[in-house]
């Protein structure tokens, strides 16, 4: 690999695609475009712990301000209206429909192509909408929202009857709402009045979307709208948990809120045994997911992924040798490796994922990088393992989903 193509492949992957994503979302038909990234630039430069804008009633700003307050307003008429749209969440971006409605979920599933046993995400703006969403919110659950919402962590909860379609659902007994923690993501769902469902914007099966040309890539013509808030900033899902009436929280997904943060609130933290099996990734005939993310093979490039666990040097020997013979067979190659070790590997593409000791970075650039794997035509990638503490656990969830299960131990 040549320098000029290694020193593209390791730079950073929202500076490649961040500045296209307006371009590219206004140059396709059917699906109506808004731009509102002024308000999270406002929201960026705004002085820590200020009130997030309220949708009406706001002061005169500048005129980018004010177009976005606009688009937004536009968005949340369609959310109300029954239309399906893309927006941004502090996680990747979702496609929301109103929960309540039957119509409205369908097409999620449909433009998706999201398997029907899958349950969506219910994301709030306020604590009293969840009071018309469940029976029951216990003690435990309770501090969990005290703790961390608004953020990425959504809980499984007793589901009132009738209150949302049953879609949403997927027939279980409960739902799973979470409050965003976004500066687009809340005022819009206050702004539709609507409980919204929302899974990720993409196409069922391939990496979650970060970025507004993500979702078009996948969804442009299938569904009503698009909100561009400009890239995300936690990179993979939220953390969806259980909380049991005995203080005990149970991780179903793991994201952007850790097992060690919920420790600190929880009087025991427990993993759902789902995500301790391998190779359930595909199997269309085991029970309903009682979380999005528990079953079928998610985040996906086209090209054949695996993921290299061990040590440092003996990943790197591994990971070389497999590229070499893969070149050899003709194979289009790409890595996804970390900054210490990026530059060692000779592949047509290689993607850093930061510092491994900075796993936020890893969590941010993931989905890009596995979308970009398929922009360079990669037939075979290869992917080094993290560590699963923190929000490795999630990174590796994603990784191990994205693969298939297809995991390479070395010593």
């Amino acid at each position: 690999m040549n320098r000029e193509h290694e020193a593209r492949s390791h730079t950073s992957l929202e500076d490649k695609h961040g500045n296209e994503a307006a371009e590219s979302a206004k140059g396709k038909q059917n699906t109506a475009y808004w731009d509102v990234r002024a308000l999270v630039q406002e929201q960026d430069e705004a002085e820590e712990g200020q009130e997030l804008f309220p949708v009406s009633g706001v002061k005169k700003g500048s005129t980018a301000r004010e177009a976005a307050l606009v688009d937004l307003k536009a968005a949340a008429a369609c959310l109300r209206q029954g239309e399906i749209i893309a927006f941004p969440t502090e996680t990747v971006y979702g496609l929301g429909a109103d929960a309540r409605s039957t119509e409205a979920v369908e097409a999620v599933f449909a433009a998706k192509g999201r398997p029907s046993d899958n349950p969506l995400i219910v994301h709030i703006a306020h604590r009293d909408q969840l009071d018309d969403l469940v029976t029951e919110v216990n003690a435990a659950a309770e501090a969990l929202m005290a703790a961390f919402w608004p953020g990425p962590l959504t809980l499984v909860l007793p589901v009132r009857p009738g209150a949302v379609s049953p879609r949403v659902t997927a027939g279980l007994d409960t739902v799973a709402v979470r409050m965003p923690d976004h500066p687009v993501a809340l005022p819009l769902i206050a702004a539709a009045a609507c409980p919204v469902a929302a899974p990720s914007a993409n196409r069922s099966g391939r990496p979650s979307p970060t970025l507004a040309a993500h979702v078009r890539e996948d969804l442009d013509g299938r569904i009503g709208g698009i909100v561009d808030g400009g890239p995300t900033g936690v990179g993979v899902e939220s953390t969806v948990v259980q909380a049991g009436d005995d203080g005990t929280v149970t991780i179903l997904r793991p994201g952007g809120i850790t097992a060690e943060q919920l420790s600190a609130v929880a009087a025991r933290v427990a993993t759902d045994p789902a995500l301790l099996a391998e190779g359930s990734g595909g199997d269309s005939t085991s029970p309903a997911p009682r979380s999005p993310g528990m079953k079928y093979t998610h985040y996906a490039p086209a090209g054949a992924l695996c993921v290299v666990e061990g040590p440092p040097a003996a990943v790197a020997a591994w990971i070389s040798a497999a590229l070499a013979e893969a070149a050899q067979r003709g194979e289009r190659t790409a890595v996804l490796a970390f900054a210490e070790h990026a530059e060692q590997y000779r592949a047509d593409a290689v993607f850093s994922l930061g510092d491994a000791s900075e796993l936020q970075e890893a969590a941010r650039r993931l989905y890009a990088a596995l979308r970009s794997c398929d922009e360079q035509g990669a037939t075979y990638i290869v992917a080094e393992a993290c560590s699963r503490e923190g929000l490795g656990a999630a990174v590796m969830n994603r990784l191990l989903k994205a693969a298939g299960n297809q995991l390479i131990q070395v010593d």
